[in-house]
Formats: structure tokens, sequence, C-alpha cells
């Protein structure tokens, strides 16, 4: 129960898991294309790649993390708790005066396999994360360092760069940006993205060959009352 813990502390349980053929079938969208499936509505504001290599797919479940702005204790506490291919979306209230998460701890990362990080806050030791091999999204960088005080939760539903991600969520994210599927989602969403992928190479083609079809605009336009 959430009342024995102390106030601002919480560590919940994982997120349910996610079938590994799903995984797999949503590495291979775009980003943009689930978006688009999901309403155009979704998707996290004003974060950036420091990972420097724009081919790099981010794909795994969400290890969630809110912290106190500038304190980085739960996120250690995080990081011990996570599994191979785990993605650590921590909630830092978008706050860039102080570093959440730096160079030693992306060792550590290394080390345990974790996918990547999605932080609405600040990181640093940028050069480092510029090696690539590990997935770093962040608002914005500081070489300010972060307290280790607490509070903090874990496993518990956040608010991240506009973003509702809640444990076990699915996180993808490539050079167009990141996005949430809640987990309940996953296997109904599936085939409507890979649907909208294929309408779009049907598209591209035409777009190549130069043979468009001037009615998929005039229509809409007439629709709207507009004289062609």
């Amino acid at each position: 129960m959430r009342s024995d813990w102390p106030i601002g502390y919480f560590i919940g349980e994982r997120g349910p898991d996610i079938a590994p053929g799903l995984l797999d079938a949503y590495r291979q969208l775009p980003a943009a294309n689930i978006g688009d499936s999901m309403g155009r509505s979704v998707g996290a504001l004003g974060l950036l790649p420091y990972h420097n290599d724009p081919n790099l797919v981010l794909c795994g479940p969400a290890l969630t993390v809110k912290v106190r702005p500038g304190d980085n204790l739960m996120i250690h506490k995080a990081m011990e708790m996570a599994r191979p291919g785990d993605v650590i979306v921590i909630d830092g209230s978008g706050d860039l005066t102080q570093a959440l998460v730096g160079g030693l701890m992306r060792t550590t990362a290394q080390t345990k396999k974790i996918a990547g990080f999605v932080i609405d806050g600040a990181v640093r030791d940028i050069n480092e994360w510029a090696e690539g091999g590990i997935a770093m999204w962040a608002r914005g960088n500081t070489l300010r360092g972060p307290s280790k005080e607490g509070p903090g939760e874990i496993n518990t539903t956040v608010h991240c760069a506009g973003m509702v991600v809640a444990p076990g969520d699915l996180i993808v994210a490539d050079a167009d940006g990141v996005l949430a599927i809640p987990h309940d989602a996953l296997d109904v969403l599936l085939p409507r993205v890979q649907a909208h992928a294929k309408r779009e190479e049907k598209i591209r083609a035409t777009n190549v060959a130069g043979t468009s079809d001037p009615e998929r605009f005039n229509a809409i336009l007439r629709a709207k009352g507009c004289p062609l």
C-alpha cells in the first residue's frame, strides 16, 4: 500500500510484459506512422537526441521514474531494478538547472543493457552520450550535477514532456521523436500502423512516378466549398 511509504517515496511493481513479437513489429515501424495512427496528437514535446545516431531506434517497455527537480536518487534505484531492453522514462519537471543523468550512469546502463533514457530534464557528459550505443533523449543539458536525497517514485504513472506514461507502456523513438503507446492498446494499434505504412508506400510510389491523383486533395477542397 502507498500509505506504507514515507511521503514522496514510492516503488511500485513493474508494468506488464510486452510480447517479443510485438516489440519486433513496432521496432520496424516509423514513429511518425505510429503517431499518425494515434490521432496525430501524441509524442514528446521539446526533447532532443543526444546519442548522435539518426539511425538508432529506441523501442522498449517503460520503467518510469518521478523525481524532485535536480535530484537523481530514485533514478539510481530504477537502474538497479531495470531489465535488459528497458527504457527509463523520467519526469524531472522539465528542470534544466541540474543534470539528472551523466556519463558514469551511462556506463552502468550499458552494462545492464538498458535500451535508453527519455528525460524531461537535463543530461550532462554529452560527449560520452554522443558515442552512441544507447539512446538519450532529454530536454537540455548542463554541467551542474544532481543531488541524491530524494524524494521520488518508481513505476508510477508520470508526465514526461507532454506524454502520460505508465509502467510497461511501449516507448518508441527514432529520428522524428519519442512517443509512448499504452500497453493495453498495443495489439489493436499494430495492424492500423502497418496498414498506414502500406498506404504511405503506395502514395510514395505514385509521387515518384508522377502519377499522383489530384482528387486526393480536390475532393477535400470541394467538400469545404472551395471553388476549383
